[in-house]
């Protein structure tokens, strides 16, 4: 198969793929989503724990595309508009009201030309182009031409994920081989919190589906590849690929942790609901529920050390 013949066949797999229908609330708090940007969105993308599983409790995870960053803040917010045009995504935390249901919704926001730009395998950022190589659905548009963009959007982000597991990954492995390699790589290359089993979950899910997209991502990248017995693939990386590539990764692991602290402080001044949302986190991991003050909601930052004081006396945090 050609790389332009992969590449459509890939795409129609994406398009099929975020086309899933999905649970009546997910849709719902998508549009909601939509309707609070002042016509700016231009798509929603729903993704995590919760795409997996199909429930509603703990945290539904959104992204939310816009074409104007000024124009989803609105009039004077001309801060956050900036601090989220410099350094993408921000961050905002709802607690949406679903037929007598308390949902939780934490959203990331950013242009879609950004997003765009953001799948892309020579870029230092992995974060994002390794979230949508793994199942993502489209939960709402604005017309045929925001849902092609999304789709593109995505389909690139699979062909990056496949091109770094394919010169990163063994000589010789099935696909899953290619993706645990690769999504190990990518975990340890951001602050997260998940237990190294995380990539065993995900490519519990939708196993097949890895199966499938590999090669023709590889063929889409034009990286040629032998296909073996029992499934397995080689592809065609030389010793020098494999050395730069990994000269390459390299350097997105030195600088990835920085980049999730520098937007992790962001996140401490722009996120959104973000007070509740912390507070909502370590009430259901400890039981603890801690009330703040209007002062302490207002400086976060000034506050955190009598409120952590508080939190390691009742014992929610250790």
């Amino acid at each position: 198969m050609n790389r332009d013949a992969a590449r459509a066949a890939l795409r129609d797999a994406v398009a099929a793929e975020l086309a899933l229908p999905l649970p009546p609330a997910i849709v719902d708090v998508a549009e909601m989503l939509a309707a609070r940007g002042h016509g700016a969105a231009t798509a929603v993308l729903f993704y995590g724990s919760n795409l997996r599983s199909g429930a509603l409790d703990g945290v539904l995870d959104y992204y939310v595309l816009v074409d104007s960053l000024r124009g989803w803040y609105g009039p004077g917010r001309w801060l956050p508009a900036a601090a989220n045009r410099i350094l993408p995504p921000s961050i905002l935390y709802l607690e949406p009201q679903w037929q007598g249901q308390t949902l939780r919704a934490k959203v990331a926001v950013l242009r879609a030309d950004q997003f765009r730009r953001a799948m892309r395998r020579g870029g230092l950022d992995t974060t994002m182009w390794a979230r949508y190589s793994q199942p993502a659905a489209l939960a709402w548009h604005r017309d045929a031409a925001s849902r092609d963009a999304a789709v593109a959007a995505v389909t690139d982000a699979v062909i990056s994920a496949a091109g770094w597991a394919g010169r990163l990954g063994p000589a010789i492995g099935v696909a899953n081989d290619y993706w645990q390699a690769l999504f190990k790589r990518t975990y340890g290359a951001e602050l997260r919190v998940e237990k190294a089993s995380r990539t065993d979950s995900l490519m519990a899910y939708g196993g097949e589906r890895y199966d499938r997209l590999l090669p023709l991502a590889w063929a889409a990248d034009s990286l040629r590849f032998e296909t073996l017995s029992e499934g397995r693939l080689r592809p065609a990386v030389s010793t020098l690929a494999r050395r730069l590539a990994g000269a390459g990764w390299s350097l997105r692991h030195l600088l990835g942790k920085p980049l999730n602290f520098v937007r992790l402080m962001k996140s401490a001044y722009t996120f959104d609901g973000g007070v509740d949302y912390v507070l909502w986190k370590i009430e259901r991991h400890s039981g603890v529920r801690m009330e703040l003050t209007p002062w302490q909601r207002r400086h976060p930052i000034l506050a955190s050390p009598y409120v952590l004081w508080q939190l390691r006396k009742r014992g929610a945090i250790r």
